[in-house]
């Protein structure tokens, strides 16, 4: 998941997925519905059992090596894509220089806080943590984003978004039960991802090269900023653990390399507010997955405050009937269109 967050900038070029010359048309369309909505579905389940390989994964190494492994995996498969395509990675300087902080942002950082906070916090509240991201969005394009201003309905979901948060937590027992600092670093992970987005829908938008040009580089920015850090910050891996390293693998491999590509391909079928649609289920997966494999305890609030959080996040994303409103929707209507 870098990214992993509901509604990304649409203004960089998209991977298409179109495919070749189809037999007849009703055929294609109909081959092309059941295909998408598999991607779609597979996707939820992949980055909901993210969280579950996080867990796995610090059970035997530390943290910054499980961000480590995960960059390492995901990397991995991104380069291998890039071959295939025969694309080639950004020439820029520049564009190497902003995607060095779109990497911090967008994969070191986050991975990493998510990494340490499930020391301390369930699986499950972390994957509820996450879908605040578009909430981190909305509060943070107020400052940096002047042509993205909030409906009252968008206003409103920020509001019961972050009151689904106090639900999840328990507030009205005083946070009992709940670690407060793997909280936080969740939360803080959630919001590096929204700031992330930012920082690339302002910076990376234009620069001429793919979804996948981007990504690999970024990515692999990312592994060696790890490469640099963890072994400093970090105790060295002293053992071999396998059910960790495979669940780092597939954290890299699945959650990171795999499914950045199935997205890109979901955007450029569907456009991107259909496949960011898939964010919206992560919580719900991992509640479930954490609570039937981990043995984690699941009280009355977490799926209720979840499904707050996620009605929240929804309205974010949902433009105004106003004049002003209708134009953005009518624009990124557009931008849907010229994705697929």
């Amino acid at each position: 998941m870098s990214t992993v967050t509901p509604r990304p900038p649409t203004a960089v070029p998209a991977v298409s997925a179109t495919p070749a010359v189809p037999s007849s048309p009703s055929r294609a369309s109909a081959l092309s519905a059941v295909d998408w909505r598999v991607r779609f579905g597979a996707l939820a389940l992949v980055w909901g059992f993210s969280f579950l390989f996080i867990r796995l994964g610090t059970d035997g190494y530390a943290p910054l090596f499980v961000s480590l492994g995960r960059m390492l995996f995901g990397t991995a498969v991104l380069a291998a894509a890039l071959l295939v395509k025969r694309e080639r990675l950004p020439r820029s300087a520049r564009t190497w220089a902003h995607l060095t902080v779109a990497a911090f942002l967008l994969n070191v950082l986050p991975f990493s806080l998510f990494a340490y906070s499930e020391l301390r916090i369930p699986s499950s509240l972390a994957g509820i943590c996450n879908a605040t991201t578009p909430l981190w969005g909305m509060v943070f394009s107020l400052v940096a984003l002047s042509e993205d201003r909030p409906t009252r309905r968008r206003f409103a979901g920020l509001l019961l978004g972050f009151a689904g948060v106090l639900v999840v937590l328990g507030a009205w027992n005083g946070f009992s039960g709940q670690d407060p600092w793997g909280t936080v670093m969740a939360l803080t992970a959630s919001a590096s991802y929204a700031i992330g987005w930012i920082y690339v829908r302002r910076t990376l938008s234009s620069t001429g090269d793919s979804h996948l040009s981007l990504s690999t580089g970024q990515l692999l920015v990312g592994t060696a900023q790890l490469a640099v850090v963890a072994p400093l910050a970090a105790p060295l891996p002293s053992a071999f653990h396998p059910v960790s390293l495979l669940a780092i693998a597939a954290l890299g491999a699945l959650g990171t390399g795999i499914a950045m590509l199935v997205q890109y391909g979901l955007v450029a079928e569907v456009g991107p507010t259909t496949a960011a649609l898939s964010t919206y289920f992560i919580p719900v997966v991992a509640t479930a997955a954490g609570a039937a494999l981990l043995g984690e305890d699941l009280t009355w609030n977490t799926p209720v405050g979840a499904l707050i959080v996620l009605a929240g996040a929804a309205l974010t994303q949902a433009r105004g009937t106003s004049r002003t409103g209708n134009a953005r929707s009518t624009s990124a209507a557009a931008r849907d269109r010229d994705d697929t």
